[in-house]
């Protein structure tokens, strides 16, 4: 698996992910949600220059251009409900793609013990698609992982791109070990060093899907 660091260098996007990291904002959902949706717009123009392209012939007003536009048949993959926001960015610029969605929720525990539940799935016909799952935060790898084979019960793309916001350390080398090719690739605006005992990404940002939307009540 390829992984390409967007906060590695200086660009906008550092510049949202401060404001998705700052307690002092974070207050401000739709700030969030805007946030999220920006880096996706960021992201996605970078997994654009990666598609297969060809010439089409255009017909104007006054006449006729060649436009070099992709091919690929591209289905944006989102974990409910914290990946939301960041699946509208990629459909703003993929506005052809088809979405596909799954539930996926951690049951209370720690991280050793750490349970992931599925409870559902839709999406389109995924063969020889060019799949881009789209998760707001990559810590543990559990609940990606999941979703994907999920998802692979509606057939097998051509192409995989992994895309999160923040990804943990640990959570990237889980996720290398379940796709070893160079055929996937994660994308992420920011890698951190750990989790903590409740499997959270530290310094991280706290619950995307909370910020996002507002508390949600415990699943016991």
């Amino acid at each position: 698996m390829k992984v390409i660091n967007l906060g590695a260098t200086s660009s906008v996007i550092n510049c949202y992910m401060a404001q998705l990291r700052d307690v002092t904002v974070q207050g401000n959902r739709t700030l969030f949600r805007n946030n999220l949706e920006r880096i996706g717009h960021a992201m996605a123009y970078e997994v654009s220059r990666t598609l297969n392209f060809s010439p089409k012939t255009i017909q104007t007003p006054l006449g006729v251009k060649e436009m070099e536009t992709y091919d690929d048949h591209i289905v944006v993959g989102t974990v409910l409900r914290a990946g939301l926001a960041f699946h509208e960015g990629f459909i703003d610029v993929f506005d052809q793609a088809d979405s596909a969605f799954v539930a996926a929720y951690r049951e209370e525990g720690k991280k050793e013990n750490l349970k992931i539940r599925l409870e559902y799935l839709a999406a389109p016909q995924l063969d020889g698609s060019t799949f881009l799952m789209v998760d707001p935060m990559l810590a543990t790898g559990g609940s990606l992982e999941l979703a994907y084979k999920a998802f692979l019960n509606n057939g097998t793309p051509k192409k995989l791109h992994i895309c999160v916001v923040i990804a943990a350390e640990e959570g990237i080398a889980h996720l290398q070990k379940c796709f070893p090719s160079d055929d996937v690739t994660l994308w992420t605006a920011a890698i951190d060093p750990g989790l903590n005992d409740d499997a959270y990404i530290v310094p991280g940002l706290g619950d995307a899907g909370d910020l996002s939307f507002g508390p949600k009540l415990s699943s016991k």
